[in-house]
């Protein structure tokens, strides 16, 4: 009867929390920070504790150091961005390397008519610091857009101060004009600009095809899909791009630091590593391949680029890069190894979630964009506890968490009087305690008396259930 029980329970638990068993798996957390976005797509920081986050309608928003999403925008451009189709809309955000003293911002969002993507330059307000000034864009480039997808959307400021711009191919299925090789051609390819100097900007001296009529000066790498977040690691200054793909193969390209440009990623010659359609393509040698990719599987679909991990809370997560599939709630994390190869941590399948985007505050703490329009933090565990969680829907929430003693039971429904079960369990299966609550009423739960640990408590209402975790430290 007992071995019954906890093969019960465990089932029951590991339908919603991924638990980590392999030697050497990092630690990870998803906590939720803050909620009342609408489809967030980018995070940024301007190099201070406030993120900033893009709306794909044509909002940033500001989230303070708490977690608390300002009432009012700090920039609206909604009159000026095309939402329409699920791929459009106000896509990138980057700031000045020099923001705090000439206040500049950039942006990428695709146009309301005709369809083009929009590079250009805002700038803040010098009188308020969470306003910026919507009269103030210069347009710096733009980019005909022949279909609704694959528009990329990700700048980046690079460590050598130039801004990188990820442009996908253009759209439809299998880069119908092989813009993906045409170097006259900036759709599918990775762009380096100097806005610095130039009007409206410059060609940095050394892009890797300055001087060759057959290239637009602009390109700094070909070959991309449709590169869906990209980041430099605020370490080394490595680059790592997210390239969605086809209809097989998600893909990591990396650039160490330094390597210089004129990479050719492949595409549509190749998709990932896998010959797609190789008639008219070069040597295999021309190209270069992902440090990882992963297939179309378990209901993946669509990378999600994200950050190495620099901050300084978590040490268990130092250097790793974290990816996600926006289809499949799936994220994962890539270790460079000291022979500089690589090892991939499955940290498990989120589902009910789909990650748009990650972004890291100014000390390197990284957070994850859910579209449905929460932000969370990524965590490690500081007590040593090998486990992954994230509920499915945080409607209920519990407080305080670590705890020496007691805690609470907090229910954010929108309905009332229907009875909550509710049943906590420890790590070898036990039930701990059991009782009933009402909806949108608190309940303490007693822990006082137990062991220190991880226990588990689940809470199911009529229509659906959630586990929440719980550490039980010592009093």
């Amino acid at each position: 009867m007992k071995n019954d029980l906890f093969k019960n329970m465990f089932v029951i638990i590991c339908s919603f929390v991924t638990i980590s068993y392999l030697m050497g798996q990092p630690t990870f957390h998803l906590e939720r920070f803050a909620t009342g976005l609408k489809r967030p797509v980018s995070i940024d920081h301007a190099g201070d504790s406030r993120l900033f986050v893009v709306e794909k309608n044509g909002w940033i928003r500001i989230v303070d150091s708490l977690g608390q999403v300002y009432p009012d925008p700090f920039l609206d451009i909604s009159d000026r961005v095309r939402v329409g189709g699920n791929e459009m809309g106000f896509l990138g955000l980057a700031f000045h390397p020099d923001y705090k003293n000439n206040g500049y911002f950039y942006v990428n969002y695709t146009s309301l008519s005709p369809r083009r993507t929009i590079i250009s330059r805002f700038s803040r307000d010098p009188s308020d610091p969470n306003h910026a000034l919507a009269n103030s864009e210069k347009i710096l480039l733009v980019i005909e857009q022949p279909y609704s997808n694959h528009n990329g959307g990700c700048i980046r400021f690079g460590p050598d101060g130039y801004l990188y711009i990820g442009m996908g191919d253009g759209g439809s299925a299998n880069d119908p004009q092989n813009r993906g090789q045409n170097p006259k051609e900036l759709l599918a390819k990775m762009l380096r600009i100097d806005v610095d100097h130039g009007d409206p900007y410059g060609i940095p001296p050394d892009n890797p095809f300055v001087g060759d009529t057959s290239y637009r000066p602009e390109i700094w790498a070909m070959g991309v899909r449709n590169p869906w977040r990209f980041s430099f690691d605020r370490m080394t200054g490595d680059l790592y791009i997210a390239d969605v793909g086809q209809n097989k193969i998600e893909e990591i390209d990396f650039q160490p630091a330094g390597a210089g440009g004129g990479v050719n990623y492949g595409w549509r010659c190749y998709e990932g590593s896998n010959p797609f359609r190789t008639r008219g393509c070069g040597d295999i040698s021309n190209y270069v391949f992902p440090i990882h990719e992963y297939r179309h599987a378990s209901g993946n679909c669509s990378i999600t680029g994200g950050y190495v991990y620099r901050g300084t809370k978590y040490p268990d997560l130092k250097g790793l890069y974290f990816y996600a599939d926006y289809c499949s709630g799936y994220i994962g994390a890539l270790k460079r190894r000291k022979d500089s190869t690589w090892l991939n941590y499955d940290l498990g399948f989120y589902n009910g979630y789909s990650y748009a985007s990650f972004g890291e505050n100014n000390v390197g703490e990284l957070f994850i964009a859910g579209i449905e329009g929460n932000i969370y933090q990524i965590t490690g565990d500081t007590i040593g506890v090998n486990t992954t969680n994230l509920t499915p829907r945080q409607w209920a929430e519990i407080s305080p968490n670590p705890t020496g003693g007691d805690v609470w039971l907090s229910l954010d429904l929108h309905w009332s009087g229907e009875q909550v079960t509710l049943t906590l369990i420890d790590q070898q299966g036990t039930v701990r305690y059991a009782d009933l609550m009402r909806a949108k009423h608190q309940k303490r739960i007693p822990m006082s008396s137990l062991s220190s640990g991880v226990y588990w408590l689940k809470v199911v209402r009529p229509d659906a259930q959630q586990i929440l975790r719980i550490v039980k430290l010592e009093k």
